[in-house]
């Protein structure tokens, strides 16, 4: 009997002992909620057609980079993607009461489930998963400079090199001109044509000359990045921004010749130029650069910061 009591009681021992382990490994290994994704604990307000919508980061993020950039660019450059434009957004003020709309002309583009499954089809889960996975590999990072969030403006491709802030909007130190390797060989359709009657041209430009339309090209100023500062056409000097907008070009960086009756625009790159590539980021990231290193070559000067969640 004794025997037996002394097993019994070294049998409970052992298994109070298990327990307790098995109690401390639970407490240790579980999540609480400060170990949540910063992006979970990030509220965002969202304009939208029918009014604002609260979400979160973690909700929000995946559709807005998914309709920025396609998956096909890889997991580096959609990682680069995903920190720039949770920056742009945290950092943006241009709604009141809220932080973004979806309208990608004023702040960024966004596409709901339903859209991307009609782009996607049958990949949609597998896509959505890539660019998931690169959300929450950044989990709550953001570019900083001086301590506080940059404007992470970004755009679709350049030829050779970006454009500097201060000709589009105003100087900012860490969006300046870079090198970026698009060329015409990497990019299909960096290069494209737009062609204007001089009746179409004169209207949409607001000229009145009265010269031939052979006589009204003048020459052009080109600014650092090698884009059109200001195009002299029919007896005016028009900035390159302006001319990009009234003609519906893809970029500033273009030339214009007259030939057989037409105004032949050859454009290249597509955007503002400022800031990140996409197709850059895509073909540096082929080239093994990592998000990091993609970031810190588009956004010089800038740090990649762990912010804590934004709750409002």
């Amino acid at each position: 009997m004794r025997r037996s009591a002394s097993r019994v009681i070294r049998s409970l021992t052992l298994w109070s002992a298990v327990f307790a382990a098995l109690v401390l490994l639970f407490r240790y290994a579980a999540p609480t909620p400060a170990e949540a994704l910063i992006d979970e604990r990030t509220t965002l307000y969202i304009q939208t057609d029918g009014g604002i919508v609260e979400t979160t980061a973690a909700d929000y993020l995946p559709y807005v980079v998914a309709a920025e950039i396609p998956v096909s660019y890889g997991p580096e450059a959609l990682k680069a993607q995903a920190v720039a434009a949770r920056t742009y957004i945290l950092a943006s003020d241009r709604h009141s009461g809220a932080n973004v709309c979806t309208d990608s002309a004023c702040c960024l583009a966004y596409l709901s489930e339903a859209e991307l499954r009609d782009r996607w089809g049958s990949d949609y889960d597998a896509d959505l998963a890539a660019v998931r996975a690169a959300v929450t590999a950044t989990d709550g990072q953001v570019l900083t400079y001086g301590g506080e969030l940059i404007l992470a403006a970004f755009h679709a491709s350049s030829d050779g090199q970006t454009e500097d802030s201060a000709a589009v909007w105003a100087p900012l130190p860490y969006l300046v001109a870079v090198e970026t390797p698009e060329t015409a060989e990497t990019v299909p359709g960096l290069a494209s044509e737009a062609v204007f009657s001089p009746e179409e041209l004169a209207e949409r430009l607001g000229l009145s000359a009265d010269t031939p339309p052979e006589a009204w090209l003048e020459g052009s100023e080109l600014d650092d990045a090698g884009r059109v500062r200001y195009l002299r056409v029919g007896g005016q000097s028009l900035s390159g921004g302006f001319v990009r907008r009234a003609l519906g070009l893809r970029s500033t960086d273009f030339t214009v010749r007259y030939a057989d009756g037409a105004f032949i625009f050859t454009v290249r790159g597509y955007g503002h130029g400022v800031g990140m590539s996409q197709e850059g980021a895509r073909l540096l990231a082929a080239d093994g650069w990592s998000y990091e290193e993609i970031l810190a070559h588009y956004y010089p000067g800038t740090e990649l910061t762990l912010l804590p969640p934004q709750v409002h």
